[in-house]
């Protein structure tokens, strides 16, 4: 999975809860403008955020998608 795509999706989701992006970082504990800086390809979130986003965007149930993205931050975050 590409970074492009990761950002897509999470706007995707985002947009289809009906929040800011704002109301969204502050939701997670982040700062006001985190989830901005992901949506904007800036940053990635550690694997803690990366979780506390699944549970925000009740995501967890679409098993697939979410192993992917697992694999996708340990491949970034570890090798």
């Amino acid at each position: 999975m590409k970074k492009e795509d990761f950002v897509k999706r999470l706007r995707e989701l985002r947009h289809a809860k009906g929040v800011s992006a704002r109301a969204m970082s502050l939701a997670i504990g982040q700062s006001p403008n985190y989830i901005n800086s992901i949506e904007r390809s800036r940053n990635l979130p550690s694997m803690k955020v990366f979780f506390a986003i699944c549970k925000y965007l009740n995501i967890i149930q679409y098993g697939q998608y979410v192993i992917t993205l697992v694999i996708f931050f340990f491949i970034k975050n570890v090798l």
